[in-house]
């Protein structure tokens, strides 16, 4: 579906580490919409900066650019963006008015921060040592769909309560990913040991 896009940003010399930047210019401003209320930009911005996210990857196959160097920085930003997104809403939900819970919303807020950044490291230290390591139930275009579209459709909801909703949902998800890697390099390490 993506392939016309992919090839025509190839003849246009458009590199995969220009997309990555701009990218994660676009989930940096999509967090500030976030932090300032403006939960449909916000969206928008999020979601567009995920079709990006999907894209360097594939310019950079198709057009054989493929570099070390590139996949660092893409995973880098990645990271950035992950935080971005969830610092943005903790943001809006700690100084904006009539919400409810917003002590538990924000403390929910961090707790998704560290949740989404040991996902990111599990999956990184398991492939240092020669492990694949792609399962789990939220991974990073998950998270983008389960924060950008609701976002996008209904914004906050009435003392963000749509919002502080899909933050608790993507915790307890990314929770749940890091439970599940964590399960599969056991059992991978495991039957190494066992040869």
């Amino acid at each position: 579906m993506t392939a016309p896009l992919v090839r025509a940003l190839i003849r246009m010399g458009i590199t995969p580490n220009t997309l990555t930047t701009i990218g994660a210019g676009l989930i940096l401003l999509s967090s500030v919409a976030y932090g300032l209320g403006a939960m449909r930009w916000g969206g928008f911005l999020l979601l567009l900066s995920g079709v990006l996210d999907t894209l360097d990857g594939q310019v950079a196959r198709e057009g054989a650019q493929t570099t070390t160097f590139g996949a660092f920085y893409d995973s880098t930003l990645d990271r950035v963006g992950d935080a971005a997104s969830f610092i943005g809403v903790a943001a809006y939900l700690m100084y904006a008015p009539d919400i409810r819970w917003r002590e538990a919303a924000v403390l929910t807020c961090m707790v998704g921060i560290l949740a989404v950044m040991l996902v990111s490291y599990m999956r990184a230290r398991a492939e240092g040592l020669g492990l694949d390591c792609k399962v789990g139930v939220a991974q990073r275009l998950e998270r983008i769909l389960g924060l950008g579209l609701p976002t996008l459709v209904v914004g906050a909801g009435s003392g963000g309560v749509v919002l502080t909703a899909i933050v608790v949902v993507l915790t307890l998800l990314s929770i749940i990913t890091v439970g599940q890697r964590f399960a599969h390099v056991h059992r991978a390490t495991a039957a190494v040991g066992a040869k």
